[in-house]
């Protein structure tokens, strides 16, 4: 992309001057909405712009409207020529060849990346990707340009790695308990993702984790204090919205108090409409506050807000009722993945989409077939069951969105602003710095921290080796063992595993003999889990331990009776966190982190063994 600035200059222009001309818009700079942030709700857009855009919904087809609700995936590093493995995968799901060939035949309105579905290499590739989505959008009739999105939450949920800059995820920032932070965490995110071509991110999560068993949620949300979290949202909202991009807030009604994993299950919240109003609703109310431009649904049940029990994603009480009507949101509403379980478990996949856009949804994102999907809302219109009204109703908000992001009039990213943007020194600082702020030290006998290289300079690491969220990171034990030799230490790093073996154990013995200490990465420790044997059996070799949770903060209740000596809890092991982590140990950071969670005994659920706000200081 280097040697082409000059060509998508002159692509970006003609681009720029036939969407203009198919909407009718000026195509000055500026005629569009600011970037800047603020909500895509009608009362933003101006009575011309909106005028505008009804003309250019008017002149769509059909089978244009129904395309421009679905956001779908897609295999391959290339929207024309993606490897041969991603051409049989999307022939064998989609039944084309390439995101140009589904653009054209469904023309959808928004692309999701996946690491998985080979989108996102590095940003250089990303930026070309989503140039080739743009300029097959601007081939179709209406000449539209694509809301291009992903779930980049940073922490454990994370599509774009590194070069990009990595920063903490949500319950670290909120043990950070800082909103400069966590504004500023999201201007830095928003800006790469913007000058690789991404302008709506699935982030941040606006759950309130109130249950340490949530499969699904856990350290993705900001913590279980409502007022904290909805800070911590509306903070975030701001900082990714101010960089160009859409922000959304999800799982609408409130995924925080689940023990089932909606991708696999139908969760049942129990929460009375009084509980939800006082744990579930803050964040949401502050993020639209915010001026939020999309809201991702949840594949949940809540007796209390629809009696019906049909899931939130497909409920007209929820999503109308209380979220239209109720808290007066007339931004975008996409669906969380419609692929999942949860979705899937009442009605079939042609049903859901025609009951979504009925229940209030726009957006309708990842159906499992999209030929399935596309076909049923299409025939739901074409029978009367959807009204055309409904459906123009929902395209309207695709296509504000789209111009207060500047699509219409700067659909291309270019080379330089990918060097210019993603990965900088600056942002990379900045990362570090926020991270420094959020490692949380809940133990510290006999004051063993932080760790002199004169009396503890031989180190051993040990523990698990999760895979990476972005696929770009880790392994943790490695990323901890060289931070640690960066800052004068001599560390070696032996891998044990999430469940490690007694053979493994044994080997973990026998690498401590003769160190000064042992750092111990432990991944949701469980009563039952070798985890806890693992540590046992290092303490008993009379060296000091130091245990880090890598995820959950809940793993210092399970350990304790084990003879470790520190614990720290990093809540994400993503490279920058755990950097973070090894400064505090070795003394070059100070622990400033706080829980944003209570931690329960592991003994007796019912008492608090360490409460919110829980954390020591050196």
């Amino acid at each position: 992309m280097h040697h082409r600035t000059s060509r998508r200059t002159l692509l970006t222009a003609t681009a720029a001057t036939a969407v203009a001309a198919a909407a009718g818009m000026a195509t000055a700079p500026g005629a569009a909405a600011s970037q800047g942030s603020g909500s895509a709700h009608s009362s933003h857009t101006s009575a011309a712009t909106t005028r505008r855009l009804k003309r250019l919904i008017s002149r769509m087809s059909l089978e244009e409207k129904v395309g421009q609700l679905f956001v779908m995936r897609v295999y391959g590093h290339s929207a024309t020529d993606p490897d041969q493995a991603d051409i049989d995968a999307n022939l064998a799901e989609i039944g084309v060849r390439t995101a140009a060939e589904m653009i054209a035949k469904y023309h959808v309105g928004g692309i999701i990346y996946f690491a998985w579905a080979h989108n996102t290499r590095d940003p250089h590739q990303i930026a070309e990707l989503s140039n080739g989505i743009q300029r097959a959008g601007l081939a179709g009739p209406s000449r539209v340009p694509l809301l291009i999105s992903t779930d980049q939450e940073h922490g454990i949920v994370c599509r774009v790695g590194e070069p990009a800059t990595l920063m903490p995820g949500a319950m670290a920032l909120g043990a950070g308990g800082s909103r400069s932070d966590a504004r500023r965490a999201g201007q830095i995110a928003g800006a790469e993702l913007a000058a690789i071509g991404i302008n709506q991110n699935y982030a941040p999560d606006a759950d309130v984790n109130v249950n340490p068993a949530n499969p699904v949620i856990g350290v993705r949300s900001f913590g279980s204090d409502p007022q904290s979290v909805a800070d911590m949202v509306a903070a975030q909202v701001k900082g990714y919205q101010s960089a160009g991009i859409a922000s959304t807030a999800k799982h609408f009604p409130g995924h925080g108090d689940t023990s089932t994993d909606s991708h696999t299950g139908l969760p049942v919240i129990g929460h009375t409409r009084e509980q939800w109003a006082e744990l579930d609703a803050p964040p949401f109310r502050a993020a639209i506050a915010a001026g939020i431009d999309s809201i991702m649904t949840a594949h949940i049940v809540v007796p209390a807000l629809d009696p019906a029990e049909d899931p939130a994603t497909l409920s007209k009480p929820i999503l109308t009722g209380i979220l239209r009507e109720e808290l007066g949101y007339d931004g975008v509403v996409v669906t969380d993945s419609l692929g999942m379980e949860g979705v899937r478990t009442k009605y079939g996949d042609d049903r859901v989409p025609v009951l979504a856009l009925q229940a209030g949804v726009d957006q309708l994102l990842n159906p499992p077939s999209l030929e399935v999907s596309w076909n049923a809302l299409l025939a739901a219109v074409k029978s009367g069951e959807v009204s055309e009204a409904r459906l123009d109703e929902s395209i309207l908000r695709i296509l504000r969105l789209k111009t207060k992001l500047g699509l219409f009039e700067q659909p291309f990213v270019s080379g330089r602003g990918v060097d210019r943007t993603v990965g900088t020194r600056a942002h990379l600082a900045a990362a570090d710095r926020i991270a420094e702020h959020t490692t949380t030290l809940l133990a510290n006998e006999g004051r063993l921290l932080p760790l002199s290289r004169r009396s503890h300079r031989n180190l051993l690491v040990v523990g698990a080796d999760p895979a990476s969220p972005s696929g770009t990171t880790g392994p943790p034990t490695t990323t901890l063992a060289e931070a640690f030799n960066e800052l004068g230490y001599a560390a070696t790093a032996l891998s044990t595993g999430t469940a490690p073996t007694q053979a493994s154990i044994d080997a973990a013995v026998a690498a401590a003999r003769g160190k000064d200490a042992v750092v111990v990465g432990t991944y949701n420790v469980t009563a039952t889990s070798s985890q806890r044997t693992l540590v046992s059996a290092l303490a008993a070799t009379g060296v000091p331990v130091i245990t880090l949770a890598i995820r959950n903060p809940y793993d210092i209740a399970q350990l304790a009776g084990t003879g470790h000596k520190a614990h720290l809890a990093a809540y994400s092991w993503t490279d920058v966190e755990l950097r973070a982590a090894a400064r505090v140990i070795a003394g070059r950071a100070r622990p400033e982190g706080r829980l944003p969670v209570p931690v329960q005994r592991a003994d007796d659920p019912s008492k608090v063994l360490y409460p919110v706000g829980y954390g020591l200081k050196y």
